[in-house]
């Protein structure tokens, strides 16, 4: 690099350090003349840095607020502080806040170089980071895969289902998503030919190719995850009416337990698996609302049957 390129991103860096220099201090760190600083100030400024300067006692230099985010010189302690900071909000659980630290913790990692990023698994490991929040997570995982849907390449992964069969997947990841403390990747199964979701603590290992892929036509992502860890993933599904507003009722739908959609004013849809229909029956009697059975039939005969034995309770 020039030297006029390596003062200005020297400077870049003071100025995000504090919130203000004289003209004086920055000529001194950067062993030049005051009038060199001005002259880089205005180089600064022409590449679209909001370098704002206060004259009188106490004035100075400062970086302000643009329109948007300058590139951030972080050094090496910096960037450890900010990746681990990046990995607690991922896991974290807050909705929306962990997807976005994840993704930004993705286009960190990308950069950091090696001895970096050791040290930031290193510190992750000793904190017991991700795996709090996400048993049995990963963090290479995450990042493996948060980067893979950021840059729109295939992965493969080694997956072990719940009965412990393990086997390989050629996919084409769309979406990280975590609900309720729990990670999944929405993505394409090239060997299957249609949209899966697979959670990210059966995934034994993921290996990341350089092969793009085009977009396709993509489903409501929300949904479809919803649907396959409440419904599909059980060889018992059911659905009824809830006889009450879906305002009402959808406070107590966890994200697991089932897919609430409303159906009028007054009632709900719910959508719910379980490994008995038993199961399904004692969530619904917990709600203690109104119910019809939509599916399957035999769900209404377990419901009646529990009746009966509330009704014989002495």
């Amino acid at each position: 690099m020039s030297d006029v390129t390596t003062r200005a991103l020297r400077l870049l860096a003071l100025l995000q350090s504090r919130s203000l220099w004289t003209g004086p201090e920055l000529a001194a760190e950067m062993e030049v003349t005051t009038r060199t600083v001005r002259r880089d100030i205005d180089r600064l400024r022409q590449m679209g840095y909001p370098v704002l300067t206060s004259a009188g006692h106490g004035g100075g230099y400062q970086l302000g607020a643009g329109r948007a985010l300058p590139p951030l010189l972080l050094s090496s302690s910096e960037a450890v502080a900010v990746a681990v900071g990046l990995r607690l909000a991922a896991s974290s659980g807050v909705e929306g806040l962990d997807e976005e630290a994840l993704r930004a913790l993705a286009a960190l990692d990308r950069i950091l170089p090696a001895h970096v990023r050791a040290e930031v698994g290193a510190v992750s490991d000793a904190m017991g980071v991700i795996s709090r929040s996400a048993p049995g997570v990963r963090a290479e995982v995450l990042t493996a895969l948060a980067t893979a849907v950021r840059d729109v390449v295939r992965a493969r992964v080694d997956y072990e289902r719940a009965d412990g069969e393990r086997f390989e997947r050629r996919l084409e990841p769309y979406r990280v998503r975590s609900m309720e403390g729990r990670w999944y990747l929405f993505a394409w199964d090239l060997d299957r030919e249609d949209w899966r979701t697979f959670r990210l603590d059966r995934m034994q290992a993921v290996h990341v190719s350089t092969f793009t892929f085009p977009p396709r036509p993509t489903p409501d992502v929300e949904d479809l995850v919803r649907e396959s860890i409440t419904v599909r993933a059980y060889e018992t599904a059911c659905t009824v009416r809830i006889l009450a507003p879906y305002e009402r009722v959808a406070p107590e739908i966890g994200a697991r337990a089932g897919t609430l959609t409303p159906d009028g004013d007054q009632a709900c849809i719910l959508r719910a698996g379980a490994d008995t229909m038993r199961w399904v029956v004692l969530f619904l009697a917990q709600l203690g609302e109104g119910v019809e059975v939509i599916e399957p039939p035999e769900l209404l005969e377990e419901i009646q049957a529990l009746g009966r034995w509330a009704a014989s309770a002495r």
